[in-house]
This record gives C-alpha cells, sequence and structure tokens, in this order.
C-alpha cells in the first residue's frame, strides 16, 4: 500500500494526544476512520506503531522512528511549499546578468547592492562580456539582462538606459596635460592611444573615432587591451594617454589624471536589456526592483 501524507498526519496528531477520539477530533475525521488510517499506516510499515487498550495509548520504538521521520518528511513538504510560493513571487531563483567595463563602473554596483539585500535568497550568475556577445546571449537565452553599450536595435529585445556618462581624457600625472583643468580634444591629436580592443569595445571604439574625426584627427592607437584597469595600469605609466567615459572616475588607479574634454558634448548611455514577451517572477521581481532606483529615461 502507498504511504500518503494522511497517514503521516495521522500518526503524528495520534503520537501528540496519545487519545484516538481527541485525535480524532483534531483532525475533524470520525474515531473508526482514524483507526483504520493508523492500521493502514501499520500494514504498510509492517510494525506495530502504537500498543492500545481501552484505557492506554503508548508509542511503540518503531512508531517512535516513525514519528520523528513523518515530521521530517511534513517539515520538507512544508518547506517546499513555501519555497514554490516565494519562488512564484519572484522572491527566489537565480538570475544570469552580463556586463560591460562601463557598466560595472558606473551604476550595476550598487543596483546589484541594493536588489541583494531586497531579495537575499536570489542568486546572481554575473558574465562579463562585450555588447555585442551579450545581445547574442540575451537572444540564446544564456543570460536574463544585459549591462550593454546602448542604443540597443536588436529585434526582439528591448531595453532601458541606466546611466549616461560623458567623455573625459587621461593621462599619467607626470604627462604636461595633467596640469591642466581641461583640455580640447584636438590636444591630444598626436599623442599615442591606450585604448579597449576593437572585438571587445566595438561600441565605443565607433563613437570615439566618431568624435576624434569631428576634432580632425584619428587616433594613434600605440596599445589595445581588453579592460579598463588595463588601459589605465598602461596610461599611469606613461605609455600613452586615452579617451573614456567620466564613470571611470569610480575606478581611476593612482598616477592617472582626468581631464575634462570642453569641447566634447558626446555621450553614450548604459542600458540594462531583456528578451521581449512575458517575463519569469524572479525577471519581473528584477526589473521592477531596477525601475523603482532608477530616474526616469529623460531625465539621465
Amino acid at each position: 500500500m502507498r504511504i500518503e501524507i494522511r497517514h503521516l498526519r495521522a500518526l503524528i496528531t495520534v503520537a501528540e494526544c496519545l487519545h484516538f477520539r481527541r485525535a480524532a477530533e483534531r483532525l475533524n475525521v470520525a474515531q473508526p476512520a482514524l483507526s483504520r488510517t493508523i492500521a493502514q499506516l501499520e500494514e504498510a510499515v509492517g510494525e506495530t506503531l502504537f500498543q492500545r487498550n481501552n484505557r492506554h495509548v503508548q508509542l511503540t520504538e518503531p512508531g517512535r522512528v516513525m514519528l520523528e521521520e513523518s515530521r521530517q518528511i511534513l517539515g520538507h513538504l512544508d518547506d517546499a511549499v513555501l519555497k514554490t510560493q516565494r519562488a512564484g513571487r519572484g522572491e527566489i531563483g537565480r538570475l544570469a546578468i552580463g556586463y560591460t567595463d562601463f557598466a560595472i563602473t558606473g551604476r550595476l554596483p550598487a543596483l546589484l547592492d541594493d536588489f541583494r539585500h531586497w531579495r537575499a535568497d536570489i542568486d546572481f550568475d554575473l558574465h562579463f562580456g562585450s555588447t555585442a556577445q551579450q545581445l547574442q546571449d540575451l537572444q540564446d537565452k544564456r543570460l536574463d539582462f544585459g549591462f550593454i553599450t546602448g542604443p540597443n536595435l536588436t529585434p526582439g529585445l528591448v531595453s532601458r538606459p541606466i546611466q549616461r556618462d560623458f567623455f573625459i581624457a587621461a593621462v599619467s600625472e607626470t604627462h604636461p596635460l595633467a596640469q591642466r583643468d581641461s583640455i580640447r580634444l584636438e590636444e591630444l591629436a598626436h599623442e599615442p592611444f591606450i585604448v579597449g580592443n576593437m572585438q571587445m569595445w566595438r561600441h565605443f571604439r565607433r563613437k570615439l573615432d566618431e568624435i576624434c574625426a569631428r576634432a580632425g584627427f584619428q587616433p594613434n592607437v600605440a596599445q589595445e587591451t581588453f579592460n579598463s584597469e588595463t588601459i589605465f595600469g598602461f596610461v599611469a605609466c606613461n605609455f600613452g594617454v586615452t579617451v573614456h567615459l567620466e564613470c571611470a572616475s569610480n575606478y581611476v588607479r593612482k598616477g592617472v589624471k582626468i581631464l575634462p574634454l570642453s569641447n566634447v558634448s558626446d555621450s553614450l548611455v548604459t542600458e540594462v536589456a531583456w528578451r521581449d514577451g512575458s517575463l519569469s517572477p524572479v525577471q519581473r521581481s528584477f526589473l521592477d526592483r531596477l525601475e523603482s532606483m532608477l530616474p526616469n529615461p529623460q531625465d539621465l
């Protein structure tokens, strides 16, 4: 015979009451029905669980073992129901999130930290990647959200801006321009540039080439790297200069001087992107929290 949850609940109640009539009243069943349920359970396990007569009901040693295990089973069941309900409310789960250099040096750490405090039982799988790679991973459902360099024009993906950054220059603290409060972009025309490589930084490099062309030159690329840390490391060593985004001020290492560009008003927007269509509860929870944390897009 298959053991069912009702058998375990009957065992626990009788063990707590040590009285079949009172246990039946608590369970809101007839006493003969309760006796049959206990008899079915004893038959299923092949052991006597209660010693009983007209005056006394007492657990046997097998009964005490079955009682302990039954309580654990029902406890696990209650936990499973609670976790299922919490998952349905988007309170537990896992999110795969991609990010760029600009996102991780900008608002993303504060957004993730806020969400972790709000939903401590949702875990993150974080993946550094270029904008192009993240867009592909979103389409292939390897990511839930991607923090990318906008604008996102990919069919099937929607996005909203999370930060806007203006362009800045960065030079070594020993560079002659480091004594200035700001510079014009064309003052870097003959400097060696340290930049992110085209594969990982394609969106940024296209914009960099555009603003340099308007200033009358193409950047003299002396070194390509994969991330901001290496860029600023080379700049600190005076191997060259760079043009970056103002979010770099949250990160820039010792030995580097940030200089505003007085004649460049262009900016780049970092966006959070996700697949268009229905969202899972945990995805909806994340997006709703972002919306509550971020300013209106027109205010960025």
